[in-house]
């Protein structure tokens, strides 16, 4: 039996795609493990969702800027990098799939020093630091974005696309309908800010709430923390922290979705031709990808565009009637788009298949 030890983490879109990829590998008989850190979102949703093995290690965050962390952040990566050495050297995994996040680095250093091979994905159009650093110790990147090729070294490239998980596929909209408490009368728009939530969203869409309740039944899964109490029995509308088994069946009752524009997520809505209006992190919350992202899919008709420093009640009230006029042709610009079997290209790589 052929062993591989999965990492990354720091946010969901970092866990995401091994979620596609664990039930695929299992079935082909391969021993899993996962290492991430000690208390980050991957623990929960490997443990809540999964039977792979978890082993937290050590991690410090890696700055582009000023802070005093960074004085010691660099002995957690180095500790981390001695704890992910031993467990590799326990578990003795045939490769290592990173998936990014700055967990996934003392993973990525430690496999290259014990001559294991390293396969890494990265969604966006431009690569993290953590990917940045960790490429240098990879065989093969997969990338979602033709675009992307050019960040790394001649060869090194592979263009997947976005692994997308069966069992979102597999929902019923009857079932998400019963779940939420919804009826079929008024159309259902989701409200996604990541998984660590985005305060200036909840606040535009609950300040916005009253107009929106006459158009809509809502769905707003605001993050850890962000539910707000003084609205919970508001007819028509439900908020979740979060969201796991009953994923699949909220997104197939979804009519309109507002979300982050992080790869794995946008490739998903994609896929399933749900209308989406995008608010991209802002420049002043990261490197930008996320608006690369984003003014991607608007190029190509997949979506509609709001930049978070232009986000208020009045924006987001009219630029949700926008995407509602555009929705018939937005939904044939989605019918064109032609998925790639990203999973199974991954594993033929990763396992050496044909």
């Amino acid at each position: 039996m052929k062993k591989l030890v999965l990492t990354g983490g720091g946010s969901a879109g970092h866990v995401t795609p091994h979620l596609a990829l664990i039930p695929k590998l299992e079935k082909m008989g391969w021993d899993l493990n996962y290492i991430g850190s000690v208390d980050g979102i991957e623990k929960s949703l490997i443990q809540d969702g999964t039977n792979v093995p978890y082993h937290g290690i050590s991690s410090g965050k890696l700055r582009r800027y000023f802070d005093l962390k960074n004085i010691k952040d660099p002995f957690k990566v180095a500790a981390g990098v001695a704890q992910a050495y031993f467990k590799l050297g326990r578990i003795k995994p045939d490769a290592v799939f990173s998936k990014g996040g700055f967990v996934a680095v003392p993973v990525v250093i430690a496999a290259w020093m014990r001559n294991i091979p390293v396969y890494i994905h990265e969604s966006d159009i431009t690569p993290g630091l953590a990917n940045k650093i960790s490429s240098k110790f990879a065989s093969k990147i997969f990338v979602t974005f033709d675009e992307a090729k050019k960040h790394f070294a001649a060869g090194q490239a592979i263009v997947t696309g976005s692994p997308i998980r069966d069992e979102l596929l597999q929902g019923t909209r009857e079932k998400g309908l019963s779940f939420l408490g919804f009826r079929s009368h008024l159309p259902v728009l989701t409200i996604m800010g990541g998984s660590l939530g985005a305060r200036k969203i909840n606040e535009a869409l609950r300040e916005a709430l009253p107009e929106l309740l006459r158009s809509y039944q809502i769905v707003h899964i605001c993050g850890k923390g962000n539910v707000d109490e003084s609205l919970k029995n508001t007819e028509g509308y439900r908020q979740f922290e979060y969201i796991q088994s009953e994923l699949p069946d909220v997104v197939a009752a979804t009519d309109f979705v507002i979300s982050r524009a992080g790869s794995n997520s946008i490739f998903e809505w994609l896929t399933l031709k749900i209308p989406m209006l995008l608010i991209p992190l802002s420049r002043a919350a990261s490197r930008g990808d996320q608006i690369l992202n984003a003014q991607s899919f608007e190029k190509q008709g997949y979506c509609h565009v709001l930049y978070e420093e232009e986000l208020t009640k009045v924006t987001l009230i009219t630029s949700l009637k926008d995407l509602k006029a555009d929705q018939e042709q937005m939904k044939k610009n989605m019918d064109t788009f032609k998925a790639s079997d990203s999973v199974d290209l991954i594993l033929r790589t990763i396992t050496g298949q044909k």
